[in-house]
């Protein structure tokens, strides 16, 4: 492990970069540990603060802006997608949107240190019409504000965090192993904790089309258009005789409507 140390302190500036990019697009690699440490190696004068604070802005930036510009392509397809790796795709989808139109494009400042949002924020950004230039300054004050955070408490308990590598060092193999296995049963215990989420909401479901016969058949069903505005301004079709409102306006809107027909949620 002490090795392993030393070869991280020497080619450090590489592995920010490509651990932060990694993560930014994506992938399940935290990038907070590495940040962390390359900020104590740099308070034992093992490797560059300010060039791993420039190099994490830079991946950040890369990463960020090619969600941005799919966004911009691909509208809010490119959300749905990233959301179906959450518990509740419908509830990630309104919750980034409802950020968003509070906060706006400052929201990209604080967006990495709120889970989930930070690689949603960009292709939103790009799906709002927000010009690349705004865009890329907002976010890179962000990443700054993270990375360098980030960096700034490794930097001063590197003491600490010297405590940690010593751990590691003690567990050998035993701890590379631990993470090796830890990270594969992790993810697929949240596979197979989607897929039973999307089994039981599949069966309180049903498609355009047997709504399109309910109402075919006079049975006359209540129809909620619970769509975010954003979601509403890019996509103003309704479907005919829909009450729309704000799930903030649940109980004042379900006041006035009669609640013995069947009721029908249409959401993001």
């Amino acid at each position: 492990m002490e090795h392993l140390v030393e070869q991280i302190s020497r080619h450090g500036l590489a592995f920010v970069f490509l651990n932060v990019l990694l993560e930014q697009v994506g992938l399940p690699i935290p990038a907070l540990p590495v940040l962390l440490v390359a900020g104590a190696l740099a308070a034992e004068g093992r490797l560059s603060l300010a060039g791993a604070l420039a190099l994490a802005v830079a991946a950040s930036a890369i990463a960020d802006f090619g969600w941005f510009l799919t966004g911009r392509r691909l509208g809010q397809r490119v959300l749905k997608t990233i959301c179906r790796v959450s518990l509740s795709p419908e509830s990630c989808v309104r919750q980034t949107e409802w950020f968003y139109e509070r906060l706006g494009l400052a929201s990209l400042v604080v967006a990495k240190f709120v889970p989930g949002y930070s690689t949603l924020a960009p292709p939103l950004a790009g799906i709002s019409g927000t010009s690349a230039a705004a865009f890329l300054a907002a976010d890179i004050a962000g990443a700054a504000v993270w990375a360098g955070s980030a960096l700034a408490v490794g930097h001063l308990f590197h003491g600490a965090m010297g405590d940690v590598v010593a751990a590691l060092d003690r567990l050998g193999d035993w701890g590379v192993a631990l993470v090796l296995v830890g990270l594969p049963v992790y993810l697929a215990y949240r596979w197979v904790r989607i897929k039973q989420f999307q089994r039981a909401l599949r069966m309180a479901r049903i498609t355009v089309e047997e709504l399109r016969a309910m109402m075919d058949e006079g049975r006359d069903p209540l129809i909620l258009d619970v769509r975010t505005p954003l979601a509403h301004r890019f996509d103003p079709r309704r479907i005919p005789g829909a009450i729309r409102f704000q799930l903030d306006q649940l109980d004042e809107t379900l006041r006035d409507v009669p609640l013995d027909r069947e009721i029908i949620l249409y959401c993001t």
